[in-house]
């Protein structure tokens, strides 16, 4: 046995684990990498994280954090070895507080776990990742997560008002607060959002709560080309509308949605959108009503309308399983968050076509259209098949280069990683690639958070 993990045994007798099986359990996350650790911690408190750190940065050993597992870039993968600290256990709502407009949460809650509790006293939490259902807050922390509401009301980072954080040392940070305002020294909380797990260790999240809108309505419109689809977009948002949400998806998901769910869940049509409007009744009626008249007018041929929570949810179900979906196909999803101005929009996609052309490979697009944030999955039938995993490469290259060239980045909300560490360099020039390395060495001088990731 390994010093370190006799160190470990012996402070946390009831948390480490070294048998294959929790070790291989700890190994990946939904990309195709896989790296045993030496040893997984089981962590059920800040306490027992910092103490873990202690001793790993005493021994030099990497850690790599872990939350749900479900992320998409390899961001969870040891690849390093040494040590797993999994959060997943640490899975308590500490607190509610509707007169302060807040909750207190450990980082292994489940993002729809948490809006479910809140929504209960009237409460909202916007950011909803797909994987809501099997996500963590902390992974959410970690990546800045987002989802189809972030059009309208942001990402993860707007909603983060406090941190606790076991820093590499082992020592624990508390950073910002429950106030809603807070300018007393640096934005210490924006630093550790979207860290990926290399600045420090999340414990304990506060986030903002807003109220709840009282209703909300969904309309499915079904067009006949992906490029009206897109002009639709661009309609929709210089009307005035500001949707919760605005989603696209192409003719490849619709089918692969239509092969996994039947063909009577799945609009007919090689495009559609979802827009949906939240707010008071009243004004949630006259505007469904405004936008359905402009989505016919910009070409859509079916629209599908829900009114009550019990169809707007159903018709949201769709849209969660369009990821599931393509898995269901038989093929590797490579699945790309990158983002483009959305004047670009119908450019990414046409570029996307030409590439499945080339490639040989059935490329899917889907995603945030309001914001520019598309899915662009490239599906591979065998990543281990060295011919097949070089073309991928390859088409990976040009997508993200294409993507750069519109003045669009590679990431909008799944993070670098490990799959897309190659690219780092050419997305970020070497001015903020080196205030990331200045950042890195002052919080983790060894270097022993997740290691072997997009820095390395």
């Amino acid at each position: 046995m390994l010093p370190w993990i006799d160190a470990l045994l012996l402070a946390l007798p009831d948390r480490v684990h070294t048998d294959a099986a929790t070790l291989t359990g700890h190994s990946t996350d939904k990309w195709f990498a896989s790296c045993d650790p030496e040893a997984v911690v089981l962590a059920t408190s800040t306490a027992e994280v910092s103490t873990a750190m202690k001793i790993a940065h005493e021994h030099n050993v990497p850690v790599t954090t872990r939350g749900g597992g479900v992320g998409y870039v390899g961001g969870c993968v040891p690849v390093k070895g040494g040590l797993v600290l999994a959060l997943a256990g640490m899975n308590h709502i500490l607190e509610i507080s509707p007169e302060d407009g807040v909750a207190v949460v450990q980082p292994g809650v489940i993002t729809g776990d948490l809006q479910d509790a809140v929504k209960k006293l009237g409460w909202y939490y916007p950011p909803d990742p797909a994987s809501l259902k099997e996500c963590t807050l902390g992974g959410n922390v970690a990546t800045n997560a987002g989802g189809p509401r972030c059009l309208k009301y942001g990402v993860t980072r707007p909603y983060v008002l406090g941190l606790e954080v076991v820093l590499a040392n082992g020592d624990i940070l508390r950073t910002g607060g429950r106030c809603h305002k807070n300018r007393q020294g640096f934005d210490l909380t924006g630093i550790f959002v979207g860290s990926e797990g290399m600045l420090g260790i999340i414990t304990e999240i506060t986030l903002r709560l807003i109220p709840h809108p009282p209703t909300r309505a969904l309309l499915g419109a079904t067009f006949r080309t992906f490029p009206e689809a897109a002009l639709a977009v661009q309609r929709v948002l210089s009307s005035g509308h500001l949707p919760s949400a605005l989603e696209i998806s192409d003719k490849f998901t619709l089918q692969a949605a239509r092969d996994y769910l039947g063909e009577e869940r799945t609009p007919h049509g090689d495009a559609h959108l979802f827009v949906e409007t939240d707010g008071h009744p009243e004004s949630v009626s006259a505007e469904a009503k405004k936008l359905t008249a402009l989505l016919r007018g910009s070409g859509a041929i079916a629209i599908k309308t829900a009114t009550t929570e019990q169809e707007v949810e159903a018709l949201w179900s769709l849209r969660r399983e369009f990821s599931y979906s393509l898995r269901a196909t038989g093929l590797i999803k490579l699945n790309e968050d990158v983002v483009v101005p959305r004047s670009k929009l119908v450019e990414l996609v046409q570029f996307a076509e030409a590439l499945q052309a080339e490639s040989g490979f059935a490329i899917a697009c889907f995603g945030h259209a309001g914001d520019g944030n598309i899915h662009v999955n490239i599906m591979v039938p065998d990543m281990e098949d060295p011919a097949q995993r070089s073309g991928a490469e390859l088409a990976l290259d040009k997508l993200f280069r294409h993507v750069l060239s519109l003045g669009g980045v590679i990431s909008g909300e799944h993070g670098i990683g490990l799959a897309k560490k190659r690219w780092f360099p050419e997305a970020i020039d070497a001015t903020g690639r080196a205030t990331h390395l200045a950042l890195k060495s002052a919080l983790d001088p060894k270097g022993l958070l997740n290691p072997g990731k997009f820095l390395d």
